[in-house]
């Protein structure tokens, strides 16, 4: 079923808050309070572990189907043995073959999909390649959530009213997309613009994909969980790299200061479940949000809240769409 009226979020026309009622201290229990998922199926990538695994709490306990893909499927089982309503399969998102795999199990279930939720991503690791040659962060944070949009795109299309939600960053702020470079093949590595472009590179899919979808009734978002205590995520950073970011001192020590200002998990899930379910968003999409509600334009550099101009500009989005088809070797025609 199409809509009428194609609005899109190229070059940050709707990035306004929209006065949800929630902010920075919002927990995911509180955002789907009252809302009910009995029917809808779900797909949460990293659904398993820190904010992930609150997500899948949360959207089970709304009564929703949760799929959960996971690279460790034992772990997984471990982690959502007492959450209800949830399947594990296994998938590596550094691996094209076993996203395919996944893919193709799913579809053949005949269902639809509602929410997919591409929550999993690594940060600031050492300089690795995939199987094609291509930067980790990149493949992993971005590339392997276009390929998995792709192929699942015919259960969202099925669903007529589905939501896609990519957990990007504010880390997006390090760096925008380097058309030129992407896998540091001629410049030096450098683990935070390596992760600053792959969050770039899903802000420009955001609004790519809404533009395109939204036609079918398949809207997309793209979020800021925030600085969050307690997740997997930093567990390759050297000791130099937080230094280097103030985050403590020079025994490892977090700093006051900065640990006062970080989220607990169930209030980094808390924007994912919003952008997943909010009603207020039901008319609009290709957006980038934080603190449960819509992100304004940041003003300034790195450390502001906001989204960049250059991670919603149009001309990039259509580039990088192009360039991810040529990365992945798949055609990625909404129709």
């Amino acid at each position: 079923m199409k809509t009428a009226t194609k609005i899109t979020n190229y070059n940050g026309c709707l990035q306004q808050h929209l006065g949800s009622g929630f902010n920075s201290m919002s927990t995911a229990a509180q955002v789907i309070n009252g809302i009910n998922l009995e029917g809808k199926i779900t797909i949460v990538t990293g659904g398993n572990t820190g904010i992930g695994l609150e997500t899948t709490k949360a959207l089970a306990g709304a009564g929703a189907t949760v799929i959960v893909p996971a690279r460790d499927v034992e772990k997984a089982r471990k982690n959502l043995m007492d959450v209800p309503n949830v399947e594990i399969h296994a998938m590596d998102l550094i691996d094209p073959k076993s996203i395919d795999a996944f893919a193709e199990k799913f579809l053949s279930s005949g269902r639809p999909l509602h929410i997919l939720v591409n929550n999993a991503g690594i940060m600031w690791v050492p300089l690795r390649r995939d199987s094609r040659g291509i930067e980790s962060q990149l493949a992993t944070n971005y590339l392997g959530q276009f390929q998995l949009v792709a192929r699942l795109c015919p259960a969202l299309k099925m669903a007529n009213g589905a939501r896609v939600v990519n957990v990007s960053s504010q880390g997006h702020q390090f760096a925008p997309f380097n058309f030129d470079d992407p896998n540091f093949i001629h410049r030096n590595y450098e683990t935070l613009q390596a992760y600053g472009q792959s969050k770039t590179a899903s802000n420009l899919f955001t609004a790519a994909l809404d533009a395109r979808a939204q036609e079918f009734n398949v809207r997309a978002y793209a979020l800021h969980p925030g600085s969050i205590h307690g997740t997997e995520l930093g567990r390759e950073a050297s000791l130099e790299l937080f230094l280097q970011m103030g985050f403590c001192d020079a025994k490892g020590n977090i700093l006051p200061e900065v640990l006062a200002s970080l989220k607990n998990i169930q209030q980094g899930a808390a924007t994912t479940i919003w952008c997943a379910t909010s009603p207020l968003l039901s008319n609009i999409g290709g957006v980038y949000c934080e603190d449960c509600d819509v992100a304004e334009l940041a003003s300034g550099s790195h450390g502001v809240n906001g989204v960049m101009l250059y991670s919603l500009d149009e001309t990039s989005a259509t580039r990088l769409w192009k360039m991810s088809e040529d990365m992945t070797e798949i055609t990625f025609n909404i129709e």
